[in-house]
């Protein structure tokens, strides 16, 4: 008999919130779940867990219409790179050959009028799904709480030692897993969220906030030094970062550093309406990680 469930296509599959949107998934038998995957060793990895799992990448056009065949449903993550704009606009117009119905797609923070640049990129692809005609939800999560077990293939803490490079300011942070769980009620129930754009910060705090917060659950001295923008710029020059995205990174760091973006401490109150939970605040996402946190 020919299956009738929804199929939902995870791209990212392999990323952070890719995996944490898969496994919100997997136990729910109302839909079909597939991992967009490049390598035969990441098809083995979700093979052995159950999950279906399709070839994709974003950069070889000749893999998204088959990898696409038959999805009703698409959770769109892309990389940290420029490219993202080419890379969605070829895999949307793909999803539109192929019928797909709704997109939940993974964005940036900010309002609708931002002017940080990489933050504008995701609202790009935006407004593109929406000219698609695609059913949709958006989702831009603040700064991710998970940037403090590692960021860009680093430590975020060493030793107790946190350095970041927006200052003393306040920022707003949401547990990547919260993010996972709306993308998740998002994919569940698009008669629900459809044509929603979902903001998702939870917890408005400073470094040097965050630090205190990993002393007393921890019982070990962290302390946060601000290091100027400019570091970040030349460690990602360093490792070979793309720098068209990265060099957007710095500017808003500089920017938040010295209090030019209105807003990037603001906390929403969507996340039990959304998920019948409540969000992750930063004692509680501190004691669920302490192992990778302690030293």
């Amino acid at each position: 008999m020919k299956n009738t469930k929804p199929t939902v296509l995870v791209t990212g599959a392999t990323g952070r919130i890719g995996r944490s949107v898969i496994r919100c998934l997997q136990a729910d038998r109302t839909i079909v779940v597939v991992a967009a995957v490049r390598s035969q060793t990441q098809e083995r990895e979700f093979a052995d867990s159950g999950i279906r799992t399709v070839k994709l990448d974003f950069d070889k056009r000749e893999t998204l219409g088959p990898a696409l065949t038959g999805v009703d449903r698409i959770f769109l993550a892309t990389g940290y790179t420029v490219d993202m704009l080419r890379q969605s606009k070829e895999f949307l117009d793909a999803a539109k050959k192929a019928q797909v119905r709704h997109v939940v797609h993974l964005g940036a923070c900010g309002p609708d009028d931002t002017t940080v640049a990489h933050w504008a990129w995701h609202q790009l692809v935006e407004r593109y799904i929406e000219w698609g005609g695609f059913s949709f939800t958006h989702l831009r999560p603040e700064a991710f709480m998970q940037n403090l077990l590692h960021y860009d293939g680093t430590r975020g803490t060493n030793e107790g030692l946190i350095q970041q490079f927006v200052g003393e300011a306040r920022i707003s942070w949401v547990d990547g897993d919260d993010v996972a769980l709306v993308a998740s009620q998002a994919l569940l129930r698009p008669d629900l969220h459809a044509g929603r754009t979902y903001r998702l910060g939870y917890d408005a705090k400073s470094y040097g906030e965050v630090a205190a917060i990993m002393t007393a659950v921890l019982g070990q001295p962290f302390r946060y030094e601000a290091l100027p923008p400019e570091v970040f710029l030349e460690n990602m020059r360093a490792v070979g970062a793309e720098m068209a995205y990265m060099t957007c990174v710095y500017d808003s760091f500089k920017r938040t550093a010295n209090g030019e973006i209105p807003g990037v401490d603001e906390t929403f109150d969507n996340f039990h309406a959304i998920t019948g939970r409540q969000p992750t605040q930063w004692e509680e996402f501190v004691h669920k990680h302490r192992d990778s946190l302690s030293y």
